[in-house]
């Protein structure tokens, strides 16, 4: 495929090496029309009932959509503003005491890290942090939950596959996963993966997406009930919840990002996911390689879209980066720059990096 077209859809090409996905993807020219063409219908429409009713056959497009990715039914996602409200939810939900269990890895996001705290503050659970290769086999007799990422967004490394055989649920922090590489919920094995809609899909900030099965959604309480997670909200305070995963919706998703996001994903879809996962894969491997021909130590990882490598001094390094017009970030507390590859990116903006690096 040429993917040349593809990069034409994102204004920040034409002048940047964009490679910060794992932070937040580019943004599609398409999208922004979507979102704005939302915000003007709703300055010359105003917000009554149809404005209402547009936002409502939006989050159910945009729910079969992340549905599709994620490889399960609709009936079981949750739009959600972030990965970290999702995992929030499903953690916070879930009835631990003290002397419960959660296991997690060493190398976790502070998005999962704040969730994980909050349950061994407010309700006493312990938090046991593991290597995350060994982290299935690390499963005890007080462990309640495991809680880890599903692509490490440190170096790219993969949650284990053992970990779809525990006998304990699993959540997922997909931030680093769905768009970027292939997702199946039920291969994997997980009972909760929460997602991102403004990175690898290239939607705006504020969307997310939580699949949480069946079994788990009955055991999680919701403590947030408002007007969008209630079936019958006109019945008062005897109000229920839906049944299914929309008891864990976002209260406020507007529909400009609604919009914005379903415009955002129709731009990669339309290349092919298949063709745009093979492509940032293969620029990840090439960018691996040059790397190492420069005496940069690439951090350990999987076959992932994700490319941390050693620097002298990161925060000096990705500001220099940054002026030469090449975007990366730096892990902080870790001597490492992290270059985020998608399907957008070309040979080009790899050798823009690399040569603006100086020797290893």
């Amino acid at each position: 495929m040429d993917f040349t077209a593809l990069r034409d859809e994102f204004p920040v090409l034409r002048s940047v090496a964009y490679l910060n996905a794992g932070t937040d993807g580019p943004l599609p020219a398409r999208a922004v029309q979507a979102a704005a063409q939302e915000l003007e219908r709703e300055a010359s429409d105003g917000r009554s009932r149809a404005h209402f009713e547009r936002r409502g056959k939006l989050a159910t497009q945009l729910r079969g959509t992340y549905a599709e990715l994620l490889g399960c039914a609709p009936a079981d996602v949750a739009l959600t503003s972030c990965t970290s409200e999702g995992i929030a939810l499903t953690i916070g939900g879930l009835p631990l005491a003290e002397r419960d269990e959660i296991l997690t890895s060493d190398e976790e996001h502070p998005g999962l890290l704040g969730a994980l705290a909050a349950a061994r503050e407010l309700c006493g659970a312990s938090v046991r942090e593991v290597p995350l290769a060994r982290i299935a086999h690390e499963v005890g007799p007080r462990t309640r939950l495991v809680a880890c990422a599903h692509v490490g967004w440190v170096s790219g490394s993969l949650a284990p596959a053992e970990l779809a055989d525990v006998d304990v649920p699993v959540l997922l922090d997909g931030a680093q996963g769905v768009g970027a590489i292939a997702v199946d919920v039920h291969a994997l094995g997980c009972d909760a993966y929460a997602g991102a809609g403004q990175k690898w899909l290239c939607g705006p900030d504020g969307t997310g997406m939580l699949y949480i099965s069946p079994a788990l959604r009955e055991r999680v309480r919701v403590s947030k009930r408002c007007f969008g997670n209630l079936r019958d909200a006109d019945a008062g305070i005897d109000a229920r919840l839906h049944e299914d995963a929309r008891r864990f919706d976002s209260p406020a998703l507007g529909a400009e990002a609604l919009a914005c996001a379903l415009a955002a994903v129709d731009v990669l879809r339309a290349a092919g996911w298949q063709a745009v996962r093979a492509r940032a894969l293969e620029l990840a491997d090439r960018l691996v390689t040059e790397l190492r021909e420069r005496a940069r130590e690439v951090a350990p990882r999987a076959r992932t879209t994700l490319v941390s490598f050693t620097s002298p001094d990161p925060e000096r390094e990705r500001a220099e980066l940054a002026e030469s017009g090449c975007v990366v970030r730096n892990i902080p507390s870790r001597p490492w720059l992290r270059a985020s590859v998608g399907a957008w990116n070309n040979e080009d903006d790899l050798d823009r990096l690399l040569t603006t690096l100086s020797p290893g």
